[in-house]
């Protein structure tokens, strides 16, 4: 395996801090995508009293070979207490703004839209001033259950687009470009009033050209924010790294997108979809504005 360069080292995270986070997680019994996907800033944002907060899982029924969520256990019927003890979390850590993801669900009609609003909802009554963000699968295409989503009025959602087309068949063989495309365009007009954000890995092997097509395709469907972040290999089982970006490209990129015309982009070799979600907007303002 390619020897990690220095810009992707991450400090020693506060063992205290996190043991708190995690205890709150495990009275409430609740997983986050930070532990079950292994991601390199678990400590930077649990020591922030911070999570993304993964529902419906934490099996998955996609096998996506980049991805460390477990897809090999059999998904479980919904749990109507967790929306409940989700906003319990939330309220606990004094969330200004929340991540929600969640495995993909493609065993369930509508994707677990439902789950989503519910959460939304539960979130809205505890803690109203939190703002709500949601990072959805893209429901197989059930354009039906993306609009049960937004009727919950949530202030950002994002849906990854992952990589370029060229290697969705080897990154993401049960996803599809167009559709992730459209699912940002409906949501767009379906809710003018909500933010649209995506992401991108890089480091497996596409071409600068690539990524600005992609950057331009998104645009093309007015996202407003994108994440662009180094893909780090989870285990020796999961896709190997092309190369490692320098973080010069990365700042390229967030150039670039600024210049095309999003309203923010955060772009550098740690970035993952969440990452400093509730500090790093430069729509923050805007956002609490909507909750007043």
């Amino acid at each position: 395996m390619t020897v990690k360069p220095d810009w992707l080292r991450v400090k020693a995270p506060q063992l205290e801090r996190i043991g708190n986070v995690k205890e709150i997680l495990r009275d409430l019994a609740l997983n986050t995508v930070c532990e079950e996907a292994s991601c390199p800033n678990i400590g930077e944002c649990f020591n922030a009293g911070t999570a993304t907060f993964l529902i419906m899982g934490p099996a998955c029924t996609r096998a996506c070979p980049y991805c460390d969520i477990d897809f090999e256990k059999k998904p479980k019927p919904l749990d109507p207490t967790e929306p409940t003890r989700l906003a319990e979390a939330v309220h606990r850590l004094n969330l200004n703004h929340v991540v929600i993801t969640s495995v993909n669900r493609d065993d369930l009609l509508d994707g677990g839209a439902s789950q989503f609003m519910a959460c939304i909802d539960a979130v809205n009554s505890v803690s109203p001033n939190t703002t709500i963000e949601v990072l959805i699968p893209d429901l197989c295409g059930n354009w039906n259950a993306l609009e049960l989503i937004l009727q919950a009025a949530p202030e950002v959602l994002n849906h990854n687009t992952e990589t370029v087309p060229r290697l969705y068949r080897r990154v993401r063989p049960q996803g599809n470009y167009d559709r992730t495309l459209e699912l940002l365009q409906r949501t767009r007009q379906l809710s003018p009033s909500t933010y649209t954000k995506s992401g991108i890995m890089v480091g497996l092997g596409e071409t600068d050209a690539e990524i600005r097509q992609v950057m331009q395709d998104l645009r093309t469907v007015d996202c407003d924010i994108l994440t662009i972040g180094q893909y780090l290999q989870p285990s020796q089982k999961h896709l190997q790294v092309n190369e490692f970006v320098n973080p010069e490209q990365f700042a390229d990129w967030k150039a670039f997108g600024e210049e095309i015309g999003f309203l923010q982009v955060v772009s550098s070799p740690l970035t993952r979809s969440s990452y400093h979600a509730e500090t790093s907007q430069g729509i923050n303002e805007t956002l609490s504005t909507l909750k007043s």
